[in-house]
Parts: structure tokens; sequence; C-alpha cells
């Protein structure tokens, strides 16, 4: 039973699947290559795949114009390849499977032909390397659960803990903006971002204790009825959990989608915080009309703030006054140095949270 194929994209956005009949597999403008592509970009004789191991197989460049790729690096000579690596030909952009990866669906019998668009030399991108890899994360939970402590500026004291996840896969990077970029190319933020939660909320059960813990949430999220399930999963799973949702500035100009939300979350009794003030513009209106429960000032604003021009401290000053006088807490992200914290403390910010009070570290 054959095991190889190459999976390449149809303007339908379906997905067409050409098995790989036999060995070595040609590839080439010839009609009669096993697989022809009606290109310019591509060769007559222009590739072909041979045997190699028990899970790979060899790709070959037979001398072709404009070459063949491999994860849209260009080879020479042969490669080795193996399931999930996205391979071009020319501007033809196949990714290589196997039965038992990853199920696609096949659109319609086309063939064994291939037909593209003529001149476009540039690579495509409907294939994203690594989407196996990343899959196989998020269903089986591959994430480690960071915490990164809150404390009161007046004296130092542990008030909350904020949530952050990394990425435990041996063949995708940690870091949780690595990652996101990754979910952006295969539409997957909001995945990521709930896997994040539960993470959290598995990593807080297992100690048994009680914590306030500050969440973020991505802005595809935003008032979605998946967001609220989301969230009740994590309160189901860590009961003892005081949850703080982090809303992102740019929804918070959705005023009476806000309003909306912010019922829903009281009614979970779930508090929330709007995220980087200050990043963009500092949403003044919107903090009166609905004033949150917490103000996280952007570490942009408050990173050496020591350090920065008087009219720079006056504002960030005036600002914190502003978010007092609508009633919420602020809170400065990114304090790295003694000198900020004494500043931010002067100012009256009432919490803090940076490298000079604690990294992110796993619960245990």
């Amino acid at each position: 039973m054959l095991t190889w194929y190459l999976e390449g994209a149809a303007a339908s956005h379906n997905t067409l699947l050409f098995p790989i009949t036999q060995l070595p597999f040609r590839i080439g403008r010839d009609p009669a290559s096993d697989l022809a592509i009606a290109s310019g970009q591509v060769s007559k004789h222009h590739a072909l795949i041979d045997a190699g191991g028990e899970d790979w197989l060899k790709l070959v460049d037979l001398n072709s114009t404009n070459g063949s790729f491999v994860n849209r690096e260009r080879i020479q000579g042969s490669a080795s390849i193996r399931a999930g690596d996205i391979l071009h030909f020319g501007n033809s952009e196949f990714r290589l499977g196997y039965r038992g990866a990853q199920k696609a669906v096949p659109a319609q019998d086309t063939g064994a032909t291939v037909f593209v668009r003529p001149g476009d030399v540039d690579l495509p991108l409907n294939f994203v390397r690594q989407e196996r890899e990343y899959l196989e994360m998020l269903e089986q939970g591959r994430i480690t659960a960071y915490f990164q402590p809150i404390v009161r500026l007046a004296d130092a004291s542990l008030f909350a803990y904020e949530a952050l996840g990394r990425g435990n896969h041996e063949a995708l990077p940690q870091a949780p903006m690595l990652l996101f970029q990754l979910a952006e190319a295969l539409d997957k933020e909001v995945q990521l971002s709930e896997a994040f939660r539960d993470s959290a909320a598995r990593a807080l059960a297992a100690t048994g204790r009680s914590a306030t813990v500050f969440v973020n949430t991505h802005p595809k999220e935003m008032f979605r009825e998946a967001l609220y399930r989301s969230l009740r999963r994590v309160l189901d799973a860590a009961p003892n959990m005081d949850l703080v949702v982090e809303v992102h500035e740019t929804a918070v100009t959705e005023t009476e989608k806000m309003k909306v939300m912010v019922a829903r979350l009281k009614d979970m009794g779930i508090r929330f915080a709007y995220d980087d003030f200050g990043a963009g513009q500092a949403r003044i209106n919107e903090l009166a009309e609905i004033p949150p429960h917490f103000v996280k000032f952007d570490m942009a604003l408050v990173r050496d703030l020591s350090k920065a021009s008087d009219k720079k401290q006056k504002m960030v000053s005036d600002l914190v006054r502003i978010v007092h006088e609508m009633g919420s807490s602020s809170l400065a992200e990114g304090i790295e140095l003694e000198a900020d914290a004494v500043l931010c403390r002067q100012m009256g910010f009432h919490l803090c949270q940076g490298y000079y009070y604690g990294r992110p570290q796993p619960m245990a």
C-alpha cells in the first residue's frame, strides 16, 4: 500500500492529493511526467523524488532553470525530505505527506497535471512549515504555564500573577511571540490563547493554592461566545483562581460590546483589566465610560521612566491620577530598575510587575 503523497492547494482552497505511485517519481512540464506542472517556471524535466530511508525521501533537482526548494531554501543537487516539508518547483507549491499524518481533503480528480499562474516568480505561501508539529502541540497540550508576580508597590508584597505560556514541543520555539506568529499564519490565534489559559488553570490547580491570576486574551476572541466558554472552563479547572481578564486596548473602543462583555464577566465573578494602556492612544473616554478594575500601563511608558524627560514623567503621573479618579487600580508593567520602582511608587501606582520583582517561571 502506497504511503507518500504530495499535497497541493487549489484556487478553491481545497486540498489536492497527488499520490507518489512509484519511485523515482518524476516532476516537470513534460506531460509524460508522473506529476506534470503546466507552468513556464517549471522545466520540462525539473526534479524527481527517489527512495530514502524509513521516514524520509530524497529530492533531486534535475538542473532546473528556476530551482527546487525545500522549506523555501533552494537545494543544490539533492536533499532529504520528510513529511510536512514544503516543496517548491519553480512557482508551484506542495507539501509532502504520508498516510497517517494529518488528513487532507481531496478536491476533484485532476489527473496528474497542475496548472499555475504564468509568470508568478514569487514562492507562494499556501502551506505553513511546522503546521503538523503546531497542531500536535495544541492537541497534546504541550504547553508550559509560566507565572510572573504582580506586587503591591507600597510594600512589594505579592498581589497576583500574570499567567503566560511557553511552547513545549521540541520542533517548535518556546517563545509566545514566535508561537503567535505561527498561529497567525495558520489562523489559530484563538486556539493558542485558549491553550495558554487552560495550561495556567491546570498548573495552579495542581498546587492546590488560591491565587489571583491575570490571563491574556487575543483580539480575535473579543466579544465571541467561545471566549466565555473558555473562561468557564478555566474556572472549572481551577476553582481557587480569582480570575482577571486582560482586554487589549484595541477592543476598548467597541463601547457597546464592551458593556455587554463586562456584564457577562461580572456574572461569572471575573474582574477585568485594560492592557497596554498608552501603547496606542490613552483611551480616556473609554475609561470614563467603562472603568476597568485595573489599568495596565504599557511598558513603553514605564521602562526607564526615571531617565525620561520631566514632560514625560508629568504625563505619566497625570494619567495615573486620572485612572485613580475613574476608580481603577493602576499597574506599571516592565519595571526593571530600582529607580523606576521608586518613581512609580512616588507617582502613586498601586501595582507593578517586571524583572526587578520577578521573572516568569513555572508555578512549582
